[in-house]
């Protein structure tokens, strides 16, 4: 079978980091590669090499037998390679066609946009790889998963045979990912080859030819998946055997730790992004908040961990209530808080890490006595940290900029997770983490729950939430939809309500 597609001997250095180190990778005609790699592993940026991005120090590309320079995007797309990114390169005021024409945009007597070639080619690639699109839908009234079909078109415009999809299901639910497979078969049937970039490892025996692994910058192996299974592959990532399995007894449940009544809530546009909102965590509990990103979730934690503030309604916290209160009183009051953007909320990326792992208590003994920092406590914090939660650092004494995402997220649980903590608010808790850390941050979430605190976690990967929560409420347009026994809750019944369609009593008892 031709290779249609062959990196060979590609190296790429950053100041101190060799990101790519002498990587082979082949992709057949009319088949799917899928490339696995923990965060940090060198998969964006061999992309970004591919797609003509960054500029390889060492090695070449070669494209149908022949070797090419690819030096820009449009070196690219004149190969027949086409990306669609994991966050949409889409402008939302516009139409579909609109974003579709951007950049190649074809005129009519030379004076005049012809929008209606373009409409009418884009109805013609909608029909024939079952995208099913409207070309003058306007981006911003599309849900997540139809905006992804309108990436798909854009390479497919450009006539891309050659398709990088990076990480194409991560805010898409169950539904869509099963739309977005039959798509992906359909054009593997109509002759084009894929490379799927994903951390997902049932994701990648559902739909992969072959197989590649990169670790640390560098190819660790190749395999079939007919002879793998996901702890092969965590193991070739992550280089150790990893247990995939969330391990954890039924819940020893107490009385409401948070309870949040009829909560409203603006974002910082002043748009209600949460209406109406009720429930409650008890001690020794897990809620898990599901839904596609975007649908409150994240202004229900920032009004909950005093970030933005209520527009009506009550939070009350271990009985008391939470109102025009700030960040530090309900730290003190026991609530631990993984944010969803870590660099903003959860770091200070110019302070070095020992100072970053005491920023909630650095007031406090044994880190200050009156106004004056006590530096050994500090340091020796930081360092029993750092090695106990794997921290991947030179020494404590680097800036936590410096360090990457994965790394800083470990810096933020290390911290939040070292205190006394009676409620724990995880928003996407293990974002950009590998494999291995995911296994021990699951583990260190059940045992804050094993000890009594009432643990609400926020995410966007449905296999986390089931695999955490003992109840998961689900979240669409700012609503809680319904709240289910995750023990008695399925995908499909999860995946309906992420897309706003309530469920039957039928569909309850599947």
């Amino acid at each position: 079978m031709t290779n249609v597609l062959e990196l060979r001997g590609i190296t790429k250095r950053f100041p101190g980091v060799i990101a790519n180190e002498n990587v082979d990778i082949t992709l057949r005609e009319g088949k799917i590669l899928a490339l696995l790699g923990e965060n940090g592993a060198g998969k964006t940026t061999l992309m970004n090499i591919l797609y003509g991005l960054y500029k390889p120090d060492e090695g070449h590309i070669s494209v149908r037998g022949k070797q090419v320079e690819i030096h820009g995007p449009n070196d690219a797309i004149a190969q027949g390679i086409g990306m669609v990114h994991q966050h949409f390169m889409l402008v939302p005021v516009m139409t579909v066609t609109e974003n579709v024409m951007l950049g190649i945009e074809p005129t009519k007597n030379g004076l005049f946009l012809d929008k209606e070639k373009v409409a009418k080619r884009i109805r013609e690639i909608s029909d024939q790889y079952g995208l099913e699109v409207d070309p003058h839908a306007y981006i911003k009234d599309l849900p997540v998963g139809i905006q992804q079909r309108v990436e798909i078109i854009k390479v497919l415009y450009r006539q891309a045979d050659i398709l990088i999809l990076d990480e194409p299901t991560a805010v898409l639910t169950p539904q869509e990912v099963e739309g977005l497979f039959k798509i992906i078969d359909t054009l593997i049937k109509s002759g084009k080859s894929i490379i799927f970039i994903t951390h997902k490892l049932k994701e990648v025996l559902a739909v992969a030819d072959d197989i590649t692994v990169l670790r640390l910058g560098k190819v660790v192996g190749s395999i079939d998946p007919k002879e793998a299974t996901t702890e092969i592959l965590a193991s070739m990532m992550v280089g150790r055997d990893v247990s995939l399995v969330v391990e954890k007894q039924p819940a020893k449940t107490g009385e409401p730790v948070l309870v949040v009544e009829n909560l409203l809530v603006r974002d910082e546009r002043q748009h209600v992004t949460v209406r109406g909102v009720s429930f409650e965590v008890r001690k020794g509990e897990v809620l898990g908040v599901a839904g596609v990103q975007g649908n409150g979730q994240t202004e229900l934690v920032y009004a909950l961990t005093g970030l933005l503030p209520l527009e009506d309604g009550t939070i009350r916290l271990l009985g008391e209530p939470i109102r025009h209160t700030t960040p530090r009183e309900i730290l003190e009051r026991g609530v631990a808080h993984i944010p969803e953007d870590r660099q903003r909320h959860g770091l200070i990326l110019s302070f070095p890490i020992h100072d970053n792992m005491m920023l909630c208590t650095y007031y406090k003994n044994p880190f200050a006595k009156g106004i004056s920092l006590q530096e050994k406590s500090i340091f020796s914090n930081a360092e029993e940290l750092v090695k106990q939660y794997d921290v991947r650092t030179p020494n404590i004494y680097v800036n936590a900029g410096t360090l990457s995402g994965g790394n800083q997220q470990k810096v933020i649980v290390a911290r939040e997770f070292s205190r006394p903590i009676e409620l724990l608010i995880a928003s996407q808790p293990t974002r950009g983490l590998d494999v291995g850390s995911i296994e021990y941050i699951h583990k260190q979430i059940i045992k804050k729950r094993d000890e009594g605190a009432g643990v609400l976690v926020v995410s966007s990967e449905l296999d986390e939430i089931l695999a955490l929560s003992d109840r998961i409420a689900v979240m669409y347009k700012g609503q809680i939809m319904d709240i289910l026994d995750a023990d008695k809750a399925s995908k499909e019944q999860l995946g309906l309500l992420m897309a706003g369609v309530q469920l039957s009593d039928k569909q309850k008892m599947k």
